[in-house]
């Protein structure tokens, strides 16, 4: 059995914890060859592979990044303006593949979906910061990007209350809120904004305004998908050739723009960026990342092909990639977090709660 490998998408604390399990487990259940692809799909756009064996995969489990590299802008379905997915299934048949193993997020899963209705069998495994998969209740980066946040709150704070200065932090999360959630309120902020509830900004200057007066600051958290009643979202750039071609970021700085006028203290603001998504994973992500890369070798094994790993109620199984492509799993207000957060105080912006 020879088995392609390739990690496609942003980058993402735990990759090379799942190429390293991926590797070794198809070595040990069938002795299978596995072959790793180069910067995602542009490796099969530009025949550009190596080999993946035990010596090849050591020493990788608590390093950031992915040892094959990625891309976010190439799919075989819209390179350089051209369907080159033809030429991409012959450099597969060519390579002699009996699958692939493709770990991304929602739009390599869309890709891998595709590739796999032209006949090249596929195995995904779920991979994103911003935990907004379908289908699976946690995806490995997550862990780490919310700690990154916590601590990053928790700096913020300490300058707020000696300064009196509402502090905001941007996360990322895209149009998802699961970042910025968790990490608020572990990060004990006191205003959460996320692209679930869109925010009043008369109702965060109430707080702000109620908080200056009793403890001098306020924290907020801010993901940056959030915005306002009526507005849309704050867009950094646009970047057209890759599939989500919409770069969110700055909506921290807007959010500042609007509150200073209403409030005495000075407002700042702080975008946290791609440090969420660099460094080595946290040890809960490199079991997750490992289980993971074992159930899909698993997958390969059984030639349980057109399925992504999953994580539902603490179980692992898979879900067919077709139920996944195209499809983003949004916070919703009766989630146990959405409901705690609320009912121990933290301010969401919202007009009225529901």
């Amino acid at each position: 059995m020879r088995i392609g490998l390739l990690t496609g998408g942003g980058d993402c604390p735990g990759l090379n914890a799942v190429i390293r399990s991926v590797t070794k487990s198809l070595i040990n259940l069938c002795g299978a060859e596995v072959i790793g692809i180069e910067d995602g799909f542009l490796g099969l756009i530009e025949r550009r592979v190596r080999p993946l064996d035990w010596r090849a995969v050591g020493g990788i489990l608590a390093t950031g990044g992915t040892i094959l590299g990625t891309s976010n802008s190439a799919t075989p379905f819209a390179w350089q303006g051209q369907d080159v997915s033809p030429a991409v299934m012959a450099y597969a048949a060519e390579l002699g593949l009996d699958g692939l193993v493709v770990i991304g997020g929602d739009g390599t899963m869309t890709i891998a979906e595709r590739m796999g209705r032209l006949g090249l069998p596929v195995v995904g495994v779920p991979k994103t910061i911003d935990n907004d998969i379908e289908g699976t209740e946690r995806s490995f980066g997550f862990d780490t990007a919310v700690a990154t946040v916590t601590e990053a709150l928790e700096r913020v704070q300490t300058t707020g209350q000696s300064h009196g200065r509402v502090m905001i932090v941007e996360t990322m999360g895209r149009y998802a809120g699961w970042i910025a959630l968790e990490a608020g309120v572990a990060g004990a902020a006191d205003i959460i904004l996320i692209p679930e509830a869109e925010y009043d900004i008369e109702t965060v200057a109430g707080v702000c305004r109620e908080r200056e007066s009793r403890q001098r600051f306020t924290v907020i958290c801010i993901a940056e998908g959030a915005k306002p009643v009526g507005g849309t979202w704050t867009v950094d750039r646009r970047i057209e050739t890759s599939p989500d071609p919409i770069r969110l970021g700055g909506v921290a700085h807007a959010l500042r723009a609007q509150l200073q006028p209403h409030l005495h203290s000075e407002v700042r603001a702080t975008v946290l960026g791609h440090v969420q998504r660099g460094g080595s994973p946290t040890p809960f992500d490199r079991v997750l990342a490992t289980l993971y890369g074992h159930h899909a070798a698993h997958l390969v094994r059984d030639q349980q092909w057109g399925q992504m790993v999953t994580l539902q109620g603490g179980q692992l199984g898979s879900i067919p990639l077709n139920h996944v492509a195209g499809r983003n799993r949004l916070v919703t207000p009766t989630h146990p977090l959405w409901v705690c957060a609320r009912e121990i105080g933290v301010s969401f912006g919202e007009l009225s709660r529901p």
